[in-house]
């Protein structure tokens, strides 16, 4: 009998989303009774606000909703977020210009689907979110790193970005505020790399999920806000799920050029098609109802970022930079390896993160994951109390108490 055909190589390639992975590995022991704190899935314990619910609740009793739809997703909400991006970007756009998709990361999937050609070469400022590399691979394009340290404050700079240029890179990720790293570019900052991807026609994938989740005052500018000439080249990726507790919904959107735009949506025409009516308009009533309970949100997320910063701080060995944005923190634990803890020894910040969940029951996630070893990412988006327990483990398992 023939063997089989293989598997798609591409696939093989892939790797699973280390977040999730965690994430997944934390709530089984939870779900085993181990009193594990889990810091690693980057999602809001708040419930989605109620008014929200109501106008889903509401639109499954209009039969309209049972329908197919158009697959860009519907118009009223696709003006809607047009509305947003003049708002929060400072891009005035047209609703053909939109594309809403099944979360965020069917946009970013899609973005690189859209701009990237065999062969090309993606500059990904690292620390990155784990499912840039792997959608930069899927479009066959070439994920290359530039590494910014806490020393940083994880911020690439054009002059780094240039030194990685070749005649093969074509498209660059832009991330303010940052997952991993909460770090959040200044509009100085900010130009200066736009002007830098213009001037050298380069595509920028700039993702802002976080754009509303910002603190002490900064503002994310949107990348094509300062320097409005590169709209032609950008597409901006973004949804409800962070800033409106929406993890569950899955309701995203890219906005572009309309020749990318174009692109995109005959891909998710074949792909997907239509996002869930239902959940499309729960995004709507997110984007244009009231803002009172986000911001609620807000506030409660910077209480946790200033307690957990400090409390963090607190451990020898432990370098915290200070995150304006997103809900993560990303301390350098470089001082913590090379060391033997409770007869253990750990080199890396895989086998720290091991540790901590063996010996202290806490689930963070490694630098690994997002580029080099010598981090760990906290999320902040759970309750206050186990956040404190959870960083007050860490402190003794460090004997800082």
């Amino acid at each position: 009998m023939t063997e089989r055909a293989p598997l798609s190589r591409k696939l093989s390639a892939i790797a699973e989303s280390a977040t999730l992975k965690v994430d997944a590995k934390a709530k089984a022991l939870q779900a085993a009774g181990r009193p594990v704190i889990s810091y690693a899935a980057g999602e809001p314990d708040f419930a989605t606000p109620q008014f929200i619910v109501d106008a889903a609740a509401h639109a499954l009793h209009d039969p309209a909703n049972y329908r197919y739809t158009p697959a860009a997703g519907l118009p009223v909400l696709r003006e809607a977020i047009a509305a947003k991006t003049l708002r929060d970007s400072g891009l005035e756009v047209t609703a053909s210009q939109i594309i809403v998709t099944n979360g965020g990361k069917q946009a970013v999937y899609q973005a690189f689907q859209a701009v990237v050609n065999p062969g090309d070469e993606v500059l990904l400022p690292a620390p990155y979110w784990t499912t840039y590399p792997e959608a930069i691979a899927l479009a066959d394009g070439v994920p290359v790193e530039v590494f910014a340290g806490a020393d940083q404050d994880y911020k690439v700079t054009v002059d780094q970005l240039e030194a990685a240029r070749t005649d093969r890179t074509t498209v660059l990720v832009f991330v303010s505020p940052s997952n991993p790293t909460g770090s959040v570019y200044t509009p100085e900052e900010t130009k200066a790399i736009g002007e830098w991807a213009l001037a050298h026609g380069i595509w920028v994938v700039s993702d802002e999920i976080y754009q509303n989740l910002v603190y002490e005052g900064a503002r994310a500018v949107s990348i094509v806000d300062a320097v409005p000439e590169l709209a032609g080249q950008t597409i901006l990726v973004n949804g409800v799920a962070k800033t409106y507790a929406m993890t569950g919904w899955r309701v995203g959107w890219m906005v572009g050029p309309a020749d990318a735009i174009k692109l995109a949506g005959n891909l998710q025409s074949h792909l997907s098609s239509n996002v869930n009516n239902v959940a499309q308009r729960a995004a709507l009533a997110a984007l244009t109802g009231p803002q009172t309970e986000a911001e609620e949100m807000r506030q409660a997320f910077d209480r946790r970022r200033r307690l957990i910063v400090s409390e963090l701080a607190k451990i020898p060995g432990v370098t915290v930079p200070n995150p304006l944005g997103a809900f993560y923190v990303y301390p350098d634990v470089t001082g913590l390896l090379g060391r033997e803890w409770n007869g253990t020894r750990v080199d890396t910040s895989l086998e720290l993160a091991d540790l901590i969940l063996d010996q202290a029951e806490v689930a963070v996630v490694p630098g690994e994951a997002f580029g080099p070893s010598g981090y760990l990412r906290l999320s902040y988006a759970l309750g206050d109390d186990q956040l404190l327990e959870g960083v007050q483990r860490l402190q003794k398992l460090f004997g800082t108490d």
